[in-house]
């Protein structure tokens, strides 16, 4: 049985979204000590490791956030995470999520090399 495809973003749409003033929220679930060595700053970042997302589920996120129509971009260090990470919110309602393909370490390295790299 074939399984759904995950819905991705590059990384090149994922700096124009950036700079733009598109209303969407990008969920980093990468853990403290990786968002410590490499990360995006900008006012719609949202910062919630997996491993909280595994033990809390929806109850890990902002109130304000659930709803299913918020556009989200979830990322992690090379895409795997976030990939799993946004199947699973699909399959939680939300509508209009995607993953960063490559993570941070394609922003970092085809985008932006100040971000960091680990």
């Amino acid at each position: 049985m074939p399984t759904a495809a995950v819905p991705e973003i590059n990384v090149r749409d994922f700096a124009e979204k950036l700079h733009s003033p598109d209303r969407f929220y990008v969920l980093d679930v990468r853990e403290t000590w990786e968002t410590n060595l490499a990360r995006v700053n900008d006012e719609r970042m949202v910062f919630l490791p997996m491993s909280q997302i595994g033990r809390e589920r929806k109850a890990a996120f902002p109130a304000a956030l659930l709803d299913p129509q918020t556009e989200w971009v979830v990322m992690c260090h090379h895409g795997v995470r976030s990939a799993d990470v946004t199947m699973w919110m699909k399959q939680q309602g939300w509508q209009n999520v995607r993953s960063l393909r490559g993570g941070i370490a394609a922003y970092a390295g085809e985008i932006d090399p100040s971000v960091g790299i680990y």
